[in-house]
């Protein structure tokens, strides 16, 4: 996070959200969602260390139900995809980033949303195994490259400060970093914008991205 008691920008990778486009990908809703993201890297498979995560969530207590998810309607679970998504990233703003909604075996928070209830219950360790190394992978960067990324974050409001001879008004921009298979950033939610690692990692494309968002802002 960094800003002033007038403007604040926080950066983070949500556990939740890259659950969900995991989920989504692995349902093949790549379309899915307003304004639809793009498929995340690296692929989601069935992964090996997902079978580590049996203990949480125990095969017994959440194995498909018959038929599986391929069974389900394939514009209701999109529907039903697409109807949470917005309430994960309103969400995010408001809680830690590490906190879930994702709790075995029921996983009560879909109860009003079976088909996606059916999605998370079936591949519920997939999921997870593959969030929880990204997740650490963006921890790590984090810790290497923090003040980084601040100084950018700060160069880029005080520079349009001092070209504006005024400082900045109050604004707040929440910004979620995600590993997408396209370089981008894409308006998600009020104040909150998701942004690919690919622009991120990359200093010139990020301040190209970020300078007109702050003068808009200011």
């Amino acid at each position: 996070m960094e800003g002033t008691l007038r403007w604040r920008v926080t950066e983070d990778c949500p556990l939740d959200l890259l659950v969900a486009l995991c989920l989504r990908d692995l349902a093949g809703l790549e379309h899915v969602g307003d304004p639809p993201l793009p498929a995340v890297v690296p692929a989601v498979q069935h992964e090996p260390a997902a079978q580590r995560m049996l203990a949480v969530a125990p095969r017994s207590t959440w194995a498909p139900t018959p038929g599986g998810v391929n069974s389900a309607d394939p514009s209701v679970l999109g529907e039903e995809w697409a109807r949470w998504w917005r309430r994960a990233v309103i969400r995010m703003n408001a809680v830690a980033s590490w906190s879930t909604l994702f709790v075995p075996p029921h996983f009560a928070a879909f109860d009003r949303e079976l088909a996606l209830q059916d999605l998370v219950i079936e591949r519920f360790a997939d999921a997870i195994a593959w969030s929880n190394a990204r997740r650490a992978e963006y921890i790590a960067d984090d810790l290497a490259h923090r003040m980084e990324y601040s100084d950018a974050i700060v160069d880029v409001v005080r520079s349009r400060e001092h070209e504006l001879r005024r400082q900045a008004g109050s604004f707040r921009l929440d910004i979620e970093a995600l590993p997408l298979a396209e370089k981008g950033a894409w308006v998600v939610g009020p104040d909150t914008v998701v942004i690919s690692w690919s622009l991120r990692d990359d200093r010139a494309a990020f301040r190209e991205w970020f300078e007109p968002l702050v003068a808009a802002l200011v």
